[in-house]
């Protein structure tokens, strides 16, 4: 699965110096807390377009949902903590509209993004698109 997006401010102006840490389960749910699989930092200098490969996080029973966990920083910025989710997790039972409060996992429909699946030689390819936006301090 790839994962990219763009970090800007809340004029949509790029901002400089951001790092992002970006932590998920495996596929069946479970945190490596030893080692640093399925864990990255980014520092975006002067770019502001990001991107990972990863595989699918899995579901846990204390977060059914399916997410990639982010903490996102830069000099003169509020940090911001924030979750992916994915619109094609069975947790939302086909209604995202409906749903997405379900159980009080999302606090807001707007981190439930699209997942475009791709046919390629060696099988299915996954991507979605998550950007963000940093608050001025």
């Amino acid at each position: 699965m790839r994962v990219s997006g763009k970090v800007v401010d809340t004029r949509g102006e790029v901002v400089p110096g951001v790092t992002i840490d970006i932590w998920h389960a495996d596929h069946y749910g479970h945190y490596d807390v030893e080692g640093f699989r399925y864990r990255t930092k980014l520092a975006l200098e002067t770019s502001p377009e990001y991107a990972i490969e990863t595989v699918m996080p899995g579901h846990y029973p204390d977060r059914p949902a399916q997410h990639i966990h982010y903490v996102i920083s830069a000099p003169g910025h509020k940090p911001l903590v924030t979750q992916l989710y994915f619109a094609t997790d069975p947790f939302f039972e086909g209604n995202l509209d409906k749903n997405y409060a379900k159980g009080g996992i999302v606090g807001s429909r707007e981190l439930i993004r699209p997942v475009t699946l791709y046919e390629e030689a060696h099988g299915a390819r996954a991507e979605v698109a998550f950007d963000l936006c940093l608050e001025r301090n």
